[in-house]
């Protein structure tokens, strides 16, 4: 009976970033040339490889092709192994089997022998199968399969516990994998992506995308259709998406350079950063900030703890955080205006409004004993103190700027109030720092996510 070695695979480099710009630069260097190993097991310890216990190994190859024609898919089936798959110009699948073993292991011939290939064409394309048969033996198998297909052919890729790496796909992308990480580059069709531990890695997908992992962490370019995508506990970062977006995890961070749909993010407890949201915005997090850069469609973002700051709101927004502080910066003329609704517990809320902005104010902080309603004079507020049965002090702020208009609603229950006057040069250029900064953050998540894709090197076989 087959089980995944706990080994890592072969090291890898990875450079690769998010935003349109920043992927070209590194698209040369994304798909370096790669070698992938994974270890199997036959029945027997399962202990480490390492340069301590790792001794010389004997291998053997088993190649093959099989015509077809451009335009087909790749149906591929290994009970355990690294899968690498690359283009070419010519109307056949290639392949090449690698097989490993330590020299020292008493069944290392036999285990050899005992992994099988079987290829068939088919009307839709190429079926490949590797598989351990017969023999009950010893030892550790390491597999690597490598494959060629014609340029423009769908893949359905699927191992029961290795790495899946592959270069542009000219079709539709189908991975499955029971442990190890997926390396895909751009796929002209909708792709389904799924591993039970490892990280998933993907550019730009030309159609719909599910990707869901076990644990890992998630990484995309832009995506034109629908985009969801799950993992347990790591980071979610994305370039864009065109359609409607679901991101969740169980407690990582989110970040999302441009929401072209709905967008849905939800974290048990990571961060949420999102840079333009067109559409309607549902952000939830359990306790850490969230950060949206410009919203222009509803938004409804809530927080356990963490802080909440917009840099341009240009639509109807209600955020709530039960700790952290609030900070609102609003432009004029608003494109899709409503009412706001921004509430903290403890924290501050600082909004600020441009000078010719029409709105209706209505501020109120439950705890006003210490705290207060902050308003730049250009601001003409009534602010009325209410002294509760219970002692408390309650402060009360309202006036209708330039007229009056949609009602911006603000509470706090111990938390001061401020309205500032905006400058509108000054908040331009802060939201071209912030829309710098998260592309140069999601950047620098790409790198330090493809060194944790780095295997140790004394792995290799």
């Amino acid at each position: 009976m087959l089980r995944a070695n706990p080994s890592s695979p072969s090291k890898r480099t990875v450079a690769f970033t998010p935003g349109p710009a920043v992927f070209s630069a590194f698209a040369g260097l994304l798909f370096a040339s790669l070698l992938l190993t994974v270890a199997a097991v036959v029945r027997g310890e399962n202990k480490p490889a390492g340069p301590a216990t790792s001794g010389p190994r004997i291998s053997t190859e088993l190649t093959g092709s099989v015509p077809t024609r451009d335009g087909q898919r790749l149906r591929l089936i290994l009970d355990l192994g690294n899968i690498t798959v690359r283009a070419q110009n010519a109307n056949k699948v290639d392949y090449r089997v690698r097989l490993e073993t330590d020299a020292s292991e008493k069944d290392a011939q036999a285990l050899l022998k005992s992994f099988s290939v079987s290829t068939r064409q088919t009307a839709e394309g190429v079926n490949f199968r590797g598989q351990t048969y017969g023999r009950q033996v010893r030892g550790r198998l390491w597999v690597r399969v490598e494959v060629s297909v014609p340029k423009n052919y769908s893949l359905d890729l699927t191992t029961g516990g290795g790495n899946i790496e592959t270069h542009d796909v000219n079709g539709s992308a189908t991975f499955t994998t029971a442990g190890g990480n997926i390396l895909a580059g751009n796929v002209a069709g909708p792709a389904h992506l799924g591993t039970d531990g490892g990280h998933i890695t993907v550019k730009n997908v030309a159609g719909d995308l599910f990707a869901s992992t076990g644990g890992g962490h998630i990484t995309t370019g832009a995506i034109s259709g629908n985009a969801q995508l799950r993992t347990r506990g790591g980071h979610i970062r994305a370039g864009s998406v065109q359609g409607l977006a679901h991101l969740e995890t169980g407690g990582g961070n989110i970040a999302l350079e441009d929401s072209r749909g709905e967008l849905v993010a939800e974290t048990g407890g990571g961060q949420i950063e999102v840079g333009e949201a067109v559409g309607l915005v549902r952000a939830k997090t359990g306790g850490g900030a969230i950060r949206v850069v410009r919203v222009s469609g509803p938004t409804n973002l809530m927080t356990g703890g963490g802080s909440i700051y917009l840099t341009q709101v240009d639509g109807h927004v209600k955020a709530s955080t039960e700790a952290g502080g609030i900070t609102a910066w609003f432009v004029s003329p608003v494109k899709q205006p409503g009412t706001c609704d921004l509430q903290s517990g403890e924290g501050d809320i600082v909004v600020y409004l441009p000078r010719q902005l029409p709105v209706t104010i209505d501020a109120q902080i439950q705890l006003g004993d210490d705290h207060n309603v902050f308003a730049d004079p250009a601001f003409p507020l009534k602010v009325v103190y209410d002294d509760a049965s219970h002692g408390s002090r309650r402060v009360r702020a309202e006036g209708a700027l330039n007229g009056g208009g949609e009602v911006l609603r603000l509470r706090t229950v111990a938390g001061n109030i401020r309205l500032v006057l905006s400058d509108t040069d000054k908040q331009l250029q802060l939201y071209k720092q912030q829309m710098e900064q998260l592309q140069q953050k999601l950047e620098w998540q790409w790198r330090s996510m493809a060194e944790q894709m780095q295997p140790a090197s004394d792995n290799q076989p």
